[in-house]
């Protein structure tokens, strides 16, 4: 059978491969069911009130990933205490006021969703958590002020046995690491830059090769970034390396930063004509393609390539001199020592980068390193937003029950609790919304057949098992496909809150169907909200502004203060366009717009910070600095509000700074480069550029 299985694998891959991802889906189902059952088994012996609380928790983190669970069970927890914490403060201080309690649980549910849309990856767990906390704890007690601290208790110790035995499950049971899918993807992304490196020393890159390949870089480091996170939580040798891990990627980000304004200096010349500059530079960055080329085995080994490079870099000063001598002094040699000043940064940063990835794979981490943070161009604005969306949500329903009187309304106003944070963090919250009713209706459905059609026949829990076992798999065997993720999770959602397992079982249909539309209607609230209030993420007003704060990162470069600025402009402007790229269609019109902007930025940035670095340790006159604050200025005013009018102030502050550094020649290539910037004819700055270049440029 094992032959038969690998001749088939031979003769139809395709077929093979979705075998094989239906054995991974059914190996998290497995470990899913596993768990739920462990769970409400265990809950049941302990005597807790509500054990589907504790499956819920096993279906909201479970992962077939034993790093995400554990992340996820991470933020779970701290939510969970808090939003307990919460819960219970506001029963006590409005045991008898239910407007202002109600009032008060909007308001702490909206600020838990803005923090779920403000936060990514697993921390917006911990908001959502939060939220929906508190009011699980808090409203069954309304009724009940006395008994607020014993629900509080039960829920924080089902949640947290719910979190328990997902983590046992899946780090004991066929735990799929993620410490091999990051080494992989780590190697992957430091093959592919090497590849594009050394592929790329026999000159010029066109602009959309070079977009292209920024595109990759950018959403490698973000992808590097989230994998770290959460692999920090399965694995102790990890978190041992997390800071080199970082500093490897901040490493990456800056060479790729000079290595693109590298070869954007040599295409511009190249455009006007300025033959000896370019063949000058092509012959001074060639050798670092001669230390790339290596046996095609050591093509990826840093063992290999960081002495050849470290060479490299030490021929580097004698060549340049050399390849100086033969231009015409003034405006040529100037073009040369820019593009000879980014080879130089690019070539250290690249060592760098080389080095710590060496280290990385090493077996023992020696010596301390550089701690660096990859941080986050969080969107406040689209927060406040999904603040007020949920805050509506939860006052009509709370005017509701109030008006009505309404049975059922803690069961609404629960559901929509939960969902109005899920949902806020969804890519596509109307789609992901309907899709998820639809989960939650096909949940309520399977959980009345099992509840009334199947189990009063049954007794024991393992007859329990038996009946409900196949309707309880659909749920996780839909979160195993990504394009079923959400009606899976509502699904799963459904059928544990209406089938509500306990020891005895108590079956009363009325209430069954009544908590069952209550739910709904919750579910069916915080999805219409997106209609009233529409989503941020993605849409146009979100694009604009994402571009007028990642080109404010041009004026972060030019007056924030130095310290850590590099790596903190590195990253944010990273993870500012990866928010916006991910919602735009690939190849559109808008797609490249951002691509050109995206590299504007990075290279004035990036040029900007140096100017300011070297500056700072010069000693420059009093005249000569005032000139280069004004370009660097004026540059900053450019980016923040960009016409004809301020393009040319940048241009002409900058051209007399050049003059004005006459005498201090450090300081002239980064100039040159602000300038070749201003006046790059693929820029998206080229809209305000003038027709020609004056004859006396410097």
């Amino acid at each position: 059978m094992p032959a038969l299985s690998m001749k088939a694998a031979r003769r139809w891959p395709g077929l093979a491969e979705v075998l094989a991802g239906e054995g991974r889906a059914w190996l998290f189902v497995a470990k899913t069911l596993l768990a739920l059952y462990l769970a409400a088994w265990l809950a049941m012996w302990l005597r807790l009130e509500q054990p589907a609380t504790a499956m819920i928790t096993v279906g909201i983190v479970m992962h077939p990933h034993s790093g995400m669970v554990l992340a996820k069970s991470f933020y779970r927890a701290l939510g969970t205490l808090c939003g307990s914490a919460f819960g219970l403060a506001l029963m006590c201080v409005f045991p008898q006021q239910r407007e202002l309690f109600l009032l008060s649980l909007s308001v702490w549910v909206a600020l838990c969703a803005g923090g779920a849309t403000l936060y990514r990856n697993f921390m917006s767990y911990g908001f959502v958590l939060a939220g929906y906390t508190a009011a699980i704890v808090a409203l069954p007690a309304i009724n009940d002020p006395l008994g607020v601290f014993d629900s509080a208790l039960m829920r924080v110790s089902e949640v947290m046995l719910g979190l328990v035995v997902a983590g046992v499950v899946s780090d004991v049971l066929f735990p799929e690491r993620l410490r091999p899918l990051l080494r992989q993807r780590a190697r992957e992304h430091f093959a592919h830059f090497i590849d594009f490196v050394r592929g790329s020393t026999g000159g010029s890159i066109p602009r959309a090769e070079m977009e292209q390949a920024h595109l990759r870089f950018v959403r490698a480091a973000v992808e590097l970034e989230n994998l770290r996170a959460s692999v920090i939580f399965e694995d102790p040798e990890v978190r041992a390396r997390s800071t080199r891990m970082r500093l490897l990627n901040q490493h990456n980000m800056a060479a790729a930063t000079s290595f693109q304004s590298l070869h954007h200096t040599i295409n511009r010349l190249q455009r006007e004509g300025r033959t000896a500059e370019v063949d000058a530079l092509i012959a001074l960055y060639r050798p670092l393609g001669a230390a790339l080329a290596t046996a095609p085995g050591d093509l990826h080994e840093p063992a290999v390539l960081a002495p050849r490079l470290r060479a490299c870099a030490r021929q580097l000063p004698a060549r340049e001199a050399e390849l100086r001598a033969g231009l015409a002094p003034g405006r040529a040699q100037l073009a040369f020592d820019t593009g000879a000043t980014l080879l130089r940064r690019f070539l250290d940063e690249l060592c760098a980068y080389v080095e710590v990835e060496l280290a990385l794979r090493g077996r023992v981490q020696r010596g301390g390193v550089e701690r660096v943070h990859f941080r986050r161009g969080n969107d406040a604005t689209g927060a406040a937003v999904a603040v007020l969306r949920t805050f509506l949500t939860m006052t009509v329903l709370s005017a509701f029950w109030i008006a009505s009187g309404w049975p059922f309304g803690a069961s609404a106003m629960l559901l929509a609790t939960i969902f109005s944070g899920l949902l806020a963090a969804a890519p596509n919250p109307l789609t992901s919304a309907f899709v998820t009713l639809l989960g939650f209706a096909g949940g309520i459905l399977a959980a009345l057949h099992v509840a009334y059609g199947l189990l009063p026949g049954s007794s024991g829990f393992v007859m329990l098992v038996a009946a409900s076992l196949p309707f309880l798999a659909i749920g996780p065997w839909l979160n195993a496909h990504a394009e079923f993720g959400g009606m899976g999770g509502g699904f799963s959602i459904g059928i544990v809150y209406i089938l509500a397992l306990k020891d005895p079982m108590v079956y009363d249909l009325a209430h069954a169907l009544n908590d069952a539309i209550a739910q709904l209607a919750g579910v069916a609230l915080a999805a219409a909200s997106f209609v009233f209030v529409p989503r941020v993420t993605g849409s146009g007003w979100q694009r604009r502004r994402q571009v007028r704060r990642l080109r404010g990162q041009v004026v972060l470069a030019a007056t924030a203060p130095l310290q850590g600025l590099p790596w903190r402009f590195e990253s944010v402007s990273r993870d500012l366009f990866h928010q916006v790229i991910v919602h735009t269609r690939p190849g559109s019109r808008r797609s490249r717009e951002l691509l050109a902007w995206a590299l504007a930025v990075q290279e004035s940035g990036r040029a900007l910070i140096e100017l300011r670095q070297q500056l700072r340790a010069s000693t420059a006159s009093p005249e000569v600095r005032a000139a280069v604050d004004r370009a660097v200025q004026a540059v900053a005013q450019l980016y923040h509000r960009p016409d004809a009018g301020r393009r040319q102030q940048a241009e002409d502050a900058v051209r007399a700074a050049i003059d004005a550094c006459a005498g201090t020649p450090t300081l002239r290539p980064r100039l040159y480069q602000l300038l070749g910037a201003l006046r790059d004819d693929e820029s998206p700055l080229a809209a305000w550029t003038s027709a020609g270049e004056p004859a006396d440029a410097p």
